[in-house]
């Protein structure tokens, strides 16, 4: 028998688990609290706090206020903002993330309910290509971030400068790092405010990138549903419940859609504006330092991993306005005319309300979407071409 609600014998799907090491990465960093609460006066509490004052904010603070003794100097200044802007950026998404966690844990108990649920096997095949899809991505930026940060980390062990005593990233301290142990301790410090900050971007990165796969993987359920609600075989007692029930599934994900909106909102923004900087300035970086160096490879591989993490954003975020948008067409791909009138008013009043789609969007000043990620790549390259002209004169 034909029925909206999952069937008693099928196992429940379980959503949350391509977020698993994604949960498991931020909980490390002080940004998961257990369970679906915020946070609570706790040695976990305690924790984030430690975490984000003294290795995010610290490792940006330090490295911000030496801008303020090298600013004569442009090629300085070069080397110090590509690394900082991208590390603020990831300072501002693990404020966020701490502001906005009672609404996160909202989204993932949304997940977890009824109506989220897939009703068969045909829609559990039908979503898992847009998982693996984002599985993908997820391997080549966290490779991609994984080369820059080995490459920032090694590079002056590799160039044989270690007598001068570099760190891997400009800054000033309130101590004398040109002798031991404070070099190594410094070097050390530097090291794991990076891999803290990188965790922090990523994780938040391919989080906002896993909830705009879910959105599109509820759409996706939400057109199937549509489809077979009144196939032949079907019985006719009960459609107009059942078509209450997709609507009712329909107002479900724009309210998920509209909260996750509300939750990436400045996070997107702050993110388009430094990717395209950030990426101009990686570019020009590599045509002054030295070819093949392990601060070349640092900055190709820093360019390939800002270049998927926008790509995340604004491909699955296309897919979200591309898959409501099917919604209507897949509405008049039903066989419904042949029901009775008050079904059709119903339908007729659900084909009224999709008819917009839904669109992610960053303060409604920038939509996700792949026209927005070639504009972002032309305005890096903008940078790049401003940079080396200024450079050369």
């Amino acid at each position: 028998m034909y029925s909206l609600s999952p069937s008693h014998t099928m196992k429940r799907y379980d959503w949350k688990r391509i977020l698993r090491t994604n949960i498991i990465k931020l909980k490390i960093v002080g940004l998961w609290p257990s369970g679906d609460d915020s946070y609570k006066p706790n040695i976990y509490t305690l924790w984030a706090i430690s975490s984000i004052t003294f290795l995010n904010f610290g490792h940006n603070f330090f490295q911000m206020v030496n801008m303020i003794f090298i600013f004569d100097n442009l090629h300085a200044v070069i080397k110090t903002t590509y690394v900082t802007l991208s590390e603020v950026a990831g300072l501002l998404k693990a404020y966020y993330v701490v502001r906005n966690m009672k609404t996160l844990k909202e989204l993932m108990v949304i997940l977890s309910s009824d109506t989220f649920q897939p009703k068969n096997a045909r829609q559990i095949k039908m979503v898992k290509p847009s998982f693996f899809f984002w599985r993908v991505n997820y391997v080549m930026y966290w490779l991609m971030s994984g080369g820059a940060i080995f490459f920032w980390s090694v590079y002056p062990i590799l160039d044989k400068s270690v007598k001068e005593y570099p760190l891997p990233f400009l800054a000033w301290y309130p101590w004398y790092t040109k002798a031991s142990p404070m070099y190594e301790l410094t070097y050390l410090y530097q090291i794991f405010g990076l891999l803290f900050i990188a965790i922090t971007a990523i994780s938040v990165d391919t989080l906002i990138a896993a909830l705009n796969v879910y959105i599109g993987a509820q759409f996706d359920i939400l057109c199937d549903d549509i489809k077979h609600l009144f196939d032949p075989g079907s019985p006719s007692e009960g459609f107009n419940g059942k078509l209450i029930d997709i609507i009712k599934h329909h107002r479900e994900i724009i309210r998920f859609a509209a909260n996750t909106n509300k939750f990436a909102n400045w996070i997107v923004l702050a993110q388009f504006f430094t990717s395209a900087v950030t990426i101009g300035i990686t570019l020009f970086q590599m045509t002054v330092v030295v070819p093949f160096s392990s601060e070349f490879f640092s900055c190709l591989s820093f360019t390939f991993s800002m270049t998927v993490e926008i790509f995340m954003y604004c491909w699955f975020g296309n897919e979200v306005e591309v898959k409501s948008s099917n919604v209507v067409y897949t509405v008049f791909e039903s066989n419904w005319l042949d029901t009775s009138m008050e079904v059709k008013k119903n339908m007729m009043f659900f084909v009224m309300r999709c008819q917009k789609p839904v669109k992610m969007s960053a303060l409604d000043l920038f939509y996700l979407s792949l026209d927005t990620f070639m504009r972002i790549l032309r305005t890096a390259w903008s940078y790049f071409a401003l940079l080396h002209q200024v450079s050369s004169r």
